[in-house]
């Protein structure tokens, strides 16, 4: 019997002590977790030992974070169930690399889907990284507007020029903005606006 179908058969306290077990090797055990935990929190047995929320109960039952669980969860819902990628080939994959590409898979269609399931098969973890990394990057610059680029360039000057970070920039911009007069700084800011916004028309 397979465990997707013993699952269905264990008691709530059978599921408690499955996930225990499956918890001291998470690496080769990740999909039969995934699989446990999905089914406590879909049925809600954790209110059994008195829990009201399943974060509360996995992190006080077996020391693991509510935020881990969840994602051990979504990777099973999403490539087990969803995308029906056997649980030998999940395991070939690896939770690291499943985790990399999964915001992407989960935008992308169909047949991108599997493209980056092949990927994270055929691919080291370094080069599969740089590859999300670089996509990542294209994708931000693609839809950066010409006030996003004038913004970080103006940042950039900034901060390199007052030595700090722009956390630390805010601060100071405020403390020099603070005793401006409002009404002539408006008037100043969309003179400006309107400038740029007729330069980057042309």
């Amino acid at each position: 019997m397979s465990f997707e179908n013993s699952n269905f058969d264990m008691t709530p306290d059978e599921k408690m002590e499955a996930v225990a077990n499956l918890k001291k090797n998470m690496e080769e055990n990740f999909v039969q977790l995934g699989q446990l935990l999905s089914d406590i929190c879909r049925t809600k047995l954790f209110k059994i030992k008195g829990y009201k929320t399943f974060r509360e109960f996995v992190e006080n039952e077996f020391n693991m974070s509510g935020s881990f669980a969840a994602k051990i969860i979504s990777n099973f819902n999403l490539f087990i169930r969803e995308l029906d990628v056997d649980e030998h080939s999940a395991k070939e994959i690896g939770l690291d690399k499943l985790n990399m590409i999964k915001p992407l898979v989960k935008q992308a269609e169909f047949n991108e889907k599997q493209d980056w399931i092949k990927k994270a098969q055929e691919l080291p973890t370094t080069e599969l990284r740089e590859e999300i990394k670089e996509i990542r990057e294209n994708n931000k610059n693609k839809d950066k507007t010409m006030k996003d680029v004038f913004i970080e360039q103006y940042v950039e000057r900034m901060v390199t020029f007052l030595n700090c970070n722009r956390k630390e920039l805010n601060f100071k911009l405020a403390l020099y903005f603070q005793d401006e007069n409002l009404e002539e700084m408006r008037a100043v800011v969309k003179d400006k606006q309107r400038k740029f916004d007729e330069t980057n028309q042309l």
